[in-house]
């Protein structure tokens, strides 16, 4: 019997420990990417980046561009050339101490 007892705890500490662990998570990143824009955007369509979550399963950029009014959001691959480029723009054009929009 205090075998059962015991096992029976053991089970029910493992499951609260599972389910407290899974709570602390979240609910998981707000955005995440699978396919990226090839084409280079240009520099002055940029408004601002933000890097997705290291929790998404590709690593990503989402550029926030406008045309017009119109403002849009694209996924961009860090390693491509052209976007290093573009995100090194941006940093230095920055004002100190301002935080991005998106």
């Amino acid at each position: 019997m205090a075998a059962l007892r015991l096992a029976l705890s053991v089970f029910v500490l493992m499951l609260a420990a599972i389910t407290l662990s899974e709570g602390l998570r979240g609910v998981g990143p707000k955005r995440c990417c699978f396919r990226f824009n090839e084409k280079e955007v240009p520099r002055d369509r940029v408004i601002g980046y933000i890097r997705t979550s290291q929790r998404c399963s590709k690593p990503a950029v989402l550029l926030q561009t406008v045309a017009g009014r119109v403002t849009r959001h694209l996924c961009a691959s860090p390693s491509a050339p052209w976007v290093k480029n573009l995100i090194s723009y941006l940093d230095t054009k920055a004002i100190p101490g301002e935080m991005s929009s998106l």
